[in-house]
């Protein structure tokens, strides 16, 4: 996912690699990303014909270099974020970053995205049933299951709810615009 935020972050616009640390770090939970990983992407990117690189004059007479996505680094990011697998479906993280950038996305592929991690939910609500009736669980068990349980039915609220703002936002915002 981290290749997915570091490319996304360039959509609005160009950005020195340092900002894209500080960026695509803040989103991932980190305070910045590590050189070795965010540069050696950037590098595969360039590679790709994905991002370009341009040397820019730094605010104290330094070189910086500043990376913007290229229009085959643009469909290459939308046609990851399309491809949703089962094995998506199952990772918290791939659905949210798939949702956070939304906008990025036809309200088709937004659909299949919302109904493959519901259907993921339910399969995980049906399990956490399942256990619950077939197995002794000690008060702690039966907690965990029960907040577990809370936590998957709540995710599946919010998906509804993501469900009626795409229909209300067909084509996005932000991002794409």
């Amino acid at each position: 996912m981290t290749d997915l935020i570091i490319l996304a972050t360039l959509v609005p616009g160009p950005k020195h690699g340092y900002q894209l640390k500080r960026e695509a770090g803040f989103i991932l939970g980190q305070d910045v990303i590590h050189n070795n990983l965010v540069y050696p992407l950037l590098r595969r990117f360039s590679q790709k014909g994905w991002v370009t690189k341009k040397t820019v004059p730094g605010a104290r007479g330094q070189k910086r270099h500043q990376y913007a996505i290229t229009p085959l680094g643009r469909k290459t990011l939308i046609e990851r974020l399309s491809e949703y697998t089962d094995s998506d479906a199952k990772s918290p993280e791939g659905f949210l970053t798939r949702v956070g950038l939304f906008p990025l996305l036809d309200p088709a592929v937004r659909q299949k995205v919302l109904e493959g991690r519901a259907a993921r939910l339910q399969k995980t609500a049906d399990h956490l049933i399942t256990v619950q009736e077939h197995f002794s669980l000690d008060p702690y068990g039966r907690e965990t299951t029960q907040f577990l349980y809370k936590q998957v039915r709540a995710e599946l609220k919010w998906i509804q709810h993501l469900r009626k703002i795409s229909k209300l936002h067909p084509k996005g915002r932000g991002l794409c615009s």
